[in-house]
């Protein structure tokens, strides 16, 4: 993976975003779109991209850049919403939109609890599409004992699902 667009919506779970973008490996050039609430924080981070969530133009938004997939970490319901019906009305679902007529990796993490109905038919319609529907759901069998180490094993994940190497948790042994 060369190029990766992370897009950081709603307020709840926005330090998951920052830390997945942190994480990742410097040889990756990272692209953020974030909420107008997330952009202080995402500004002191280095090796990152910061794009206009406004700018409906802006390089992430054509089909012709080439980037190796897309997370949004967290995805509210209203990005996910959108994205499901095809909305494109900012920089964050226009390039969730391109990612999907592109057939590249799209992953969502979903940060609401419980899950309505209605979300979890985008969710499904989406997964139909291929997009990776990934919320931070914990698994025991990682003995995690501390909030740090949560949030390690739910980067883990998404990494797998994004072919990024990385050693956040111990996995299963069986």
């Amino acid at each position: 993976m060369k190029k990766l667009i992370v897009g950081i919506s709603g307020a709840s779970g926005v330090s998951l975003g920052v830390k997945f973008v942190k994480y990742l490996p410097k040889e990756i050039e990272v692209f953020v779109i974030s909420s107008k609430n997330s952009k202080i924080v995402m500004e002191k981070e280095n090796n990152i991209n910061l794009l206009d969530n406004e700018n409906i133009g802006a390089i992430t938004a054509s089909g012709s850049f080439k980037s190796d997939g897309m997370a949004i970490i967290p995805c509210s319901m209203n990005t996910l919403a959108k994205i499901s019906c095809g909305m494109a009305d900012n920089l964050l679902t226009r390039t969730a939109s391109v990612m999907l007529k592109e057939n590249r990796p799209l992953l969502l993490a979903p940060r609401e609890m419980p899950f309505s109905a209605i979300a979890l038919e985008n969710m499904l319609k989406l997964s139909r599409l291929g997009v990776k529907i990934a919320p931070p759901v914990s698994a025991y069998y990682a003995n995690i004992r501390t909030l740090e180490a949560m949030e390690d094993f739910f980067i883990g994940k998404w990494f797998d699902l994004l072919g990024i190497e990385h050693d956040l948790f111990k996995r299963w042994e069986g």
